[in-house]
């Protein structure tokens, strides 16, 4: 996936500036998909340049003119050819994974631990936030749920995912705790 579609997909919702797509990084397609400030706006500039976006400027008295954008004719193409088209499963690039593959002959079973307890947490905290937008979702009424069901599929998976982290970190953690309990 690319930060062009991501933003294609956004902008079919809606017209935005390029800050609040920023912003929308930040809540819940930040959860699967990261993109910086600088990204976006470069990626805005390139898709206008390409004809998938169009922008208007609004003046502001007290900041800078904000340009407002809206996915063109052929952005909606390129989305429409960009969705219809399957992708590759991600792979994952997991720095901790490496650590741990090490194993304690490069590094202490407690730095280990450290560092598993320490990306639990993170976990554990994104899971406790998408339970709250889980939440906000099933206090909806029958016919918003619908209209939401896709992006709710979406939420389902970050929270499996998270859950199945946490479980793994569990797992790992005992197993490292047997591991300094046998060390002589």
């Amino acid at each position: 996936m690319s930060l062009k579609h991501s933003l294609l997909v956004m902008l079919s919702a809606a017209p935005a500036t390029g800050y609040e797509l920023s912003q929308q990084f930040k809540g819940g397609i930040g959860f699967f998909w990261n993109a910086s400030h600088q990204q976006v706006y470069q990626q805005l500039a390139q898709m206008a340049k390409d004809g998938w976006v169009q922008y208007e400027t609004q003046s502001q008295t007290d900041k800078p003119d904000r340009k407002i954008y809206a996915i063109t004719n052929k952005g909606r193409e390129a989305l429409s050819r960009w969705l219809s088209t399957p992708v590759a499963p991600s792979k994952s690039k997991d720095a901790l994974l490496i650590k741990l593959f090490a194993g304690e002959t490069l590094v202490s079973v407690a730095v280990l631990q450290e560092e598993l307890r320490r990306h639990r947490a993170i976990h554990q905290k994104n899971l406790d936030k998408l339970l709250v937008i889980e939440q906000e979702y099933r206090s909806k009424s029958a016919a918003e749920q619908r209209a939401l069901q896709l992006p709710y599929l979406t939420l389902r998976r970050g929270i499996t995912g998270e859950t199945a982290w946490i479980a793994w970190a569990d797992e790992a953690l005992a197993a490292l705790s047997e591991q300094k309990n046998e060390s002589p």
